[in-house]
């Protein structure tokens, strides 16, 4: 296998993880609702994630999902 296949391999592999991982991962999947709805709250003791909760009707389908995986 050439360096250049490698390469693009790895790029691929290493995209496709952030897309998943964003997806599952509330600070990423919920940050534009964060901003949006929740941006006066301070992270910590679960403020956020209450916040969200609480305007959960107003919220991306992604952030609903992404919180919804930290139940389980």
């Amino acid at each position: 296998m050439s360096k250049l296949s490698f390469v693009a391999i790895a790029l691929v592999v290493a995209f496709s993880g952030g897309a998943s991982a964003q997806s599952s991962d509330p600070r990423g999947a919920c940050k534009a609702d964060y901003d949006k709805f929740c941006a006066g709250i301070a992270p910590g003791g679960g403020r956020v994630v209450a916040c969200l909760n609480g305007k959960r009707d107003q919220l991306s389908d992604t952030c609903k999902a992404a919180l919804d995986s930290r139940k389980k």
